[in-house]
This record gives structure tokens, C-alpha cells and sequence, in this order.
């Protein structure tokens, strides 16, 4: 799972905080190194019922999260919304060009959905994939690079913001709601090799109308694909409401002959648990099954959109006062005692560091040379000749 793919970052951090301990002045170290046995080890928690269609049971309401666990969310989250404040400060600089969709706000729905399902399994998202692309085993390194178009990005510098790849990981996709079919036919493969893995296919609410998506919907529940459609709710498509574009805004009602769930999509526990039971619906052969994500994005559509011409100032601080997820896990930890203030904020230092050498490699790292324009057009294949802008022109492409 995830958890296990981060697990080294875990522990290296832990090393450090270790290193740090043994160098620090006695009394800062004796405030960082409580015991573990000072803490509690786990945690039950209360959390937001789901509304749920076509569907005998509903997630859990009271949930269990370890320390570890909890420790291992507040990192991803925290990397994932760092590293999106500095894609926007390099977007400001004019160091990253182009489309640029920041996920600011939406990350315990990433985080949720990747701690209940494997690494085994399949993502497929829209265009808002920097933080998916990280859960799904992405370095922070290789993002930022791609967003400034160099060659140590993880598509080579030759796919930038919104087309970015990785092991089980099928992108970023620039076509609204094209992923989504794209997602079933995972799901098709996934039934077919008959390994027991899914497909999650994560798409908008301003996606959610796209006449493909209900073609998809038809198709997956015939073949009972083992298929997770996941809408992000975020309240608004581009510039538009959700209660001005849809006439239905019950987004996980739907899929009409395939059941639903609505989740709260700021809330990285009741994602976790919404997701796993989605899980163990498709696993068990039932088909495909529908959730709406309720989050908020705290950035504009895109990094051309300030955000704040269809939507107030104060609606968007209210949310982050009221809902934040990080700050929602931050206060379940420290309040239950699972973690100390000391302890978070030296994962929060790390965090930056770790963000910082990213974007001094991001706008350090070559940009890749033309005679790597052509290359992977093909996987596994000899070199081939690929015509350039005239008949002339010869390129080369390498796999």
C-alpha cells in the first residue's frame, strides 16, 4: 500500500531526527526525543456518516488511526500542499510555463483513496495530478522538474503539468473526462488478467456531464468491472458553480443502476474508509461503484484563474478555518496525544528542505536536447526514423 511505498521516507526522517538529538543542546533534545511510549499508539475517532445509494451498508462512522499512520498522512499532505506553493511561486517567476492546475486543499482525498487501496492497483486522474502522481510512487524531485520542462523530470521533461506517468499510474489527462473511459478499460484488464486488482478513475464535477462518462457508467456495469469512479466535488468546473452547471448535484446518484457514496472529501479518515469499502465491493465481483468527493480547492481552476471572481475571499478562508484537512489530522493527533507539536514541526522543516532541493534541481537540471524530442514512441522497439517538420528533416527515436 502507500503507506509501505513512503515508509522509507519515514524512517529516513526518523534517522534525522535521531542525528539531530545526539547534536542538539540537552535541553531541545530532551523536548524532541520523548519517548514513544509517551504517546498513544492508536487512536478511535468519530467521523462524518456517508450518504450512500443502491447500497446495503454504509463505511464506518468510528475508525481506528495508528500514530504511525497518522505521522505517515500528516508527511504526504504536507509535501503534497508545499510542493504546490512552490509550483505557484516558480509559475509567478515564469519558471514553470503552460497549464499548471494546483490540488492545494484536495489532498486527503489523494491520501485517503491511496491508503485503502495497493500499489498493485491502478489511477487514472484529469489534468490536477502533482499530488497523485506522488502517492502513486513519484519523487517531489522529478514532479518539480517535469513542471519546469527539464530532463530529470518523470516524463522526461517532455510531458509538464498535466501529463505525467508512473508505475500503475496512467496520468494526467488534458481532455476533460476522457480518463474515465480510459479507466474502465484498466478495469477491463484488470478483470481480464484476473489478478484482483482496480481501477480508480478520478474525475470533476465540471467533468461529471460529459456524455462519455455515462457511456463509460453503462459499459462497466454490464461487464461488472471492477472500476472505483471517484468525483472530486470541489464546488466549482472552471469558473461555475456546481447548483449552476448540474441540474442534479448528487454526483454519487449518478451512475443510476450502479450504487453510490458521498464523503466528505477534506476528511483523510472518512476517505480512507469510503474507499475501502469501494474496494471490497469491486474485489468481491459486485462491478463498479460511484463516489463524490466534497472538497475544496483553495488555488483558481487553473494558475490563469485567480479564483476569486466567482467566489469570495472569505469563502475560502472559511474553509480553511473550518476544514482544512491537514489541520483536521494536526488537531485529531495532538489532541489524542498521538504526536507533539515539536514532533510535527520538524517533519514540517524536512518537508521544506526536501522542497527546496527539488525546485533548485527543477531550475538547475538541463532542459532535454531536440535530439530527444522523439524518443519512447515505442516501447521495446529498434531505433526508428521519424520524419521531421519537412520530408528532409530526420529524427531518430529510441524506446
Amino acid at each position: 500500500k502507500m503507506l509501505t511505498n513512503i515508509g522509507n521516507v519515514f524512517r529516513a526522517g526518523a534517522q534525522r531526527s535521531v542525528r539531530s538529538w545526539q547534536t542538539n543542546e540537552v535541553g531541545a533534545a530532551l523536548m524532541s526525543s520523548r519517548s514513544y511510549a509517551d504517546f498513544t499508539t492508536q487512536a478511535t475517532f468519530e467521523i462524518k456518516k456517508c450518504d450512500v445509494y443502491k447500497l446495503d451498508e454504509a463505511p464506518a462512522t468510528q475508525v481506528v488511526m495508528t500514530r504511525d499512520e497518522g505521522l505517515q498522512y500528516y508527511r504526504i499532505m504536507q509535501t503534497m500542499r508545499r510542493m504546490e506553493l512552490k509550483a505557484d511561486q516558480l509559475y509567478k517567476q515564469k519558471i514553470i510555463r503552460g497549464f499548471c492546475h494546483l490540488y492545494d486543499g484536495q489532498e486527503a482525498c489523494a491520501v485517503g483513496i491511496e491508503a485503502a487501496i495497493n500499489l498493485t492497483d491502478h489511477l487514472i486522474t484529469a489534468y490536477r495530478a502533482h499530488g497523485y502522481t506522488y502517492t502513486r510512487g513519484g519523487t517531489v524531485k522529478e514532479i518539480m522538474a517535469e513542471l519546469t520542462g527539464r530532463r530529470g523530470g518523470i516524463a522526461k521533461g517532455k510531458g509538464g503539468s498535466m501529463h505525467m506517468y508512473c508505475k500503475h499510474f496512467y496520468g494526467g489527462n488534458g481532455i476533460v473526462g476522457a480518463q474515465v473511459p480510459l479507466g474502465a478499460g484498466v478495469a477491463l484488464a484488470c478483470k481480464y488478467l484476473g489478478k484482483n486488482e482496480l481501477c480508480v478513475a478520478l474525475y470533476g464535477d465540471g467533468a461529471a456531464n460529459q456524455g462519455q462518462i455515462f457511456e463509460t457508467y453503462n459499459m462497466a456495469a454490464l461487464w461488472k468491472l471492477p472500476a472505483i469512479f471517484v468525483c472530486e466535488n470541489n464546488r466549482y468546473g472552471m469558473g461555475t458553480s456546481v447548483e449552476r452547471a448540474a441540474a442534479s448535484t448528487d454526483y454519487y446518484k449518478r451512475g443510476e443502476f450502479i450504487p453510490g457514496i458521498r464523503v466528505d472529501g477534506m476528511d483523510v479518515l472518512c476517505v480512507r474508509e469510503a474507499t475501502k469499502l469501494a474496494a471490497e465491493h469491486c474485489r468481491s465481483g459486485k462491478g463498479p461503484i460511484l463516489m463524490e468527493l466534497q472538497t475544496y480547492r483553495y488555488h483558481g481552476h487553473s494558475m490563469s484563474d485567480p479564483g476569486v471572481s466567482y467566489r469570495t475571499r472569505d469563502e475560502i478562508q472559511e474553509v480553511r478555518g473550518k476544514s482544512d484537512p491537514i489541520s483536521m489530522l494536526k488537531d485529531r493527533m495532538l489532541s489524542n496525544n498521538m504526536a507533539s507539536v515539536e514532533e510535527l514541526k520538524e517533519i514540517d522543516v524536512e518537508v521544506r528542505k526536501e522542497i527546496e532541493d527539488a525546485a533548485q534541481f527543477a531550475t538547475t537540471d538541463p532542459e532535454p536536447p531536440l535530439e530527444d524530442l522523439c524518443n519512447h514512441i515505442f516501447n521495446n522497439n529498434p531505433p526508428i526514423e521519424v520524419r521531421g517538420i519537412h520530408p528532409w528533416s530526420k529524427l531518430k527515436s529510441v524506446s
